[in-house]
């Protein structure tokens, strides 16, 4: 298997047909049974039992009209949600297959599939983000209501974890539940299953020429510049930031005049400690690396457990680009010094985050 080629960020290559490629649904022969805004019919509560007629033609036990209902669904006192709330999940849920199977959901020009990434993919995530990695998350009123914007991280952790879990805290923290579409080295969609489930989440290319046109859209775009560098370093590295390449990412803001947010994530460091490199297996294997922890490979496929560490994502203040002329997208120096500026902030808060920690698992 070829060595893993990682496509420059800056690259400034044309992808031919990528800007017109137009949003496009997805319908098969038998979607004309659904609604076409796919949406279901509301489900109704199961009805309870009819309460006998008093002398004086009022029924026995009738609530006043104030009180909540009840039915007796589920057992004496329930309330009428009790069966209704199921019902309404059965119902959703099988409507959902239905889509799916008919083929009667919308994806994007990029392939990003909405729905699936709301009800699926992103409830997978969250009890890992809430629940393992226990994620607090600081400072997300950085990030725009409306409008694009470009999340330069940091990135380590032996495995693109963070990447994930940054897409769920900015998902369930923002008030507008923005969608953070992130852009990713070329080995991820070259692998089976990962590739289309990389599509189906929003993630993209790393490209300039399609963050650009995302950020033009007004997406939430994420980049880690540090890419396998700052992902495959060894544990004694940790929360040392690598090289953000040559500021491609800067560039690209500069040109959509869309911020950029830098953000600092502690704790993805310690999840799988990266102690050795195994450089002739990862090579006959294409991979950039292939890690070596104190659980893999000892324990098989134990060991690819990560350690349940605790985690803190935060969002430092933007740094506005659209007050830049549009020639100063190839200007080098300033490219250089935003880039530093943003590679600074993130460090100086990695510091400080690591600082306020009490433990890496509390």
């Amino acid at each position: 298997m070829a060595d893993a080629k990682v496509i420059p960020f800056d690259d400034d290559r044309s992808r031919s047909g990528s800007a017109s490629r137009p949003a496009r649904r997805r319908t098969g022969a038998g979607s004309g049974g659904g609604r076409g805004d796919g949406s279901t019919a509301p489900v109704s509560a199961l009805p309870g039992g009819r309460l006998p007629e008093s002398p004086s033609g009022g029924a026995e036990g009738a609530q006043d009209p104030q009180q909540p209902q009840e039915e007796a669904v589920g057992g004496v006192g329930a309330p009428a949600d009790a069966g209704g709330g199921w019902d309404r999940r059965i119902a959703g849920g099988l409507a959902f297959l239905r889509r799916r199977v008919t083929g009667d959901y919308e994806v994007d020009e990029f392939g990003y599939d909405k729905e699936l990434t709301d009800q699926v993919l992103m409830s997978a995530l969250r009890p890992l983000a809430d629940k393992y990695f226990r994620v607090e998350v600081k400072g997300i009123e950085n990030i725009p209501s409306d409008g694009g914007a470009l999340i330069v991280a940091n990135h380590s952790g032996t495995l693109p974890l963070d990447g994930l879990m940054l897409q769920v805290a900015v998902h369930d923290n923002h008030p507008a539940e923005r969608h953070l579409r992130l852009l990713a080295a070329d080995l991820v969609f070259h692998l089976p299953v990962v590739n289309e489930l990389a599509r189906k989440a929003g993630h993209t290319l790393a490209c300039a020429e399609d963050a650009q046109r995302l950020l033009e859209l007004g997406e939430i775009v994420g980049v880690m510049p540090e890419g396998f560098k700052g992902i495959g370093k060894p544990f004694g590295d940790r929360y040392k930031l690598q090289r953000f390449g040559r500021g491609g990412f800067v560039s690209t803001a500069l040109r959509a005049g869309a911020p950029i947010v830098p953000c600092s994530i502690v704790g993805a460091e310690e999840i799988y400690p990266m102690i050795g490199n195994a450089k002739t297996l990862a090579r006959l294997l294409g991979f950039p690396y292939f890690p070596i922890t104190p659980t893999f490979p000892w324990l098989g496929p134990l060991g690819a457990v990560p350690l349940p560490t605790k985690w803190t994502i935060q969002f430092g203040e933007p740094i506005p680009t659209d007050g830049y002329p549009p020639e100063a997208a190839e200007d080098p120096m300033l490219m250089f010094n935003l880039t530093d500026q943003v590679r600074e902030q993130i460090q100086h808060t990695l510091y400080k985050l690591l600082v306020q920690r009490r433990s890496v698992f509390f």
